[in-house]
């Protein structure tokens, strides 16, 4: 039985999911991973599904009906793994934009005491390859903006590379999260910063997607830029016990 899980979520990643789900499995260390496709019309969950007799009680499925988000899909599927006995819970793109072998040093800085180890592209000056220089900078810049509204102390504030110990996500209400799009990264790190925990960056080279469609688009941003100021807000009234 592993003590670790990665939670990929897919949207038509069929491209990508098999490869990463096999890298994954590969690594020295012992990884299961849980899948949650929102209702992809490519048939991504087609191939898990086949996957999974190869990879008995390592894998595991979890299929929704629609595009409902990425924080909904973390979400259900940390709620998902609070219910097992995973110890550290691990969000990451299909894409192979996060390194699988980073899987192990996100795991060793949270045995090392972290509760929440972000894998972060700007510790080390900007470790970006095949973005144009427009997103490059929107990120970087947005990750300012993120310190400068809410005061945490975190580099790279969107970032979708994350380990969790799991008292980090029995501890946060789940059901108050509100974003869905990348504002929902931003947010995670936050609450969990205003409840306490330990939060740390492991510098990580990120590589755009090669294979499959980016899921960004201007409402995603716009959701980031706009609900931080609002978040900053609500937190005013907010106890964090």
């Amino acid at each position: 039985m592993s003590d670790s899980i990665v939670i990929i979520p897919t949207y038509n990643e069929k491209e990508n999911i098999e490869k990463i789900i096999r890298k994954v499995f590969s690594l020295p260390e012992s990884f299961h991973v849980l899948v949650v496709d929102d209702g992809s019309p490519d048939g991504t969950g087609a191939i898990v599904r086949r996957l999974q007799s190869e990879f008995g009680g390592r894998l595991f499925l979890e299929e929704r009906t629609g595009k409902s988000g990425l924080g909904t899909a973390y979400i259900h599927g940390f709620r998902w793994c609070i219910t097992r006995s995973y110890r550290y819970v691990f969000e990451m793109d299909a894409d192979f934009s996060h390194n699988p072998d980073d899987l192990v040093r996100l795991r060793e800085a949270c045995m090392a005491g972290a509760d929440m180890a972000i894998g972060s592209r700007y510790i080390k000056g900007v470790n970006v390859v095949n973005w144009p220089m427009s997103r490059v900078l929107m990120s970087y810049f947005a990750s300012g903006y993120v310190r400068l509204i809410t005061g945490i102390p975190i580099r790279d504030a969107t970032a979708g590379f994350v380990c969790y110990r799991r008292e980090v996500l029995e501890t946060i209400p789940l059901e108050q999260i509100r974003f869905v799009g990348y504002a929902f990264q931003i947010e995670m790190k936050f609450t969990a910063i205003k409840y306490g925990f330990n939060v740390v960056e492991i510098p990580i080279i990120f590589t755009d997607r090669t294979e499959g469609v980016s899921k960004m688009s201007t409402r995603i941003f716009q959701e980031a830029f706009f609900g931080v100021i609002q978040m900053k807000v609500n937190s005013w009234f907010r106890k964090y016990k």
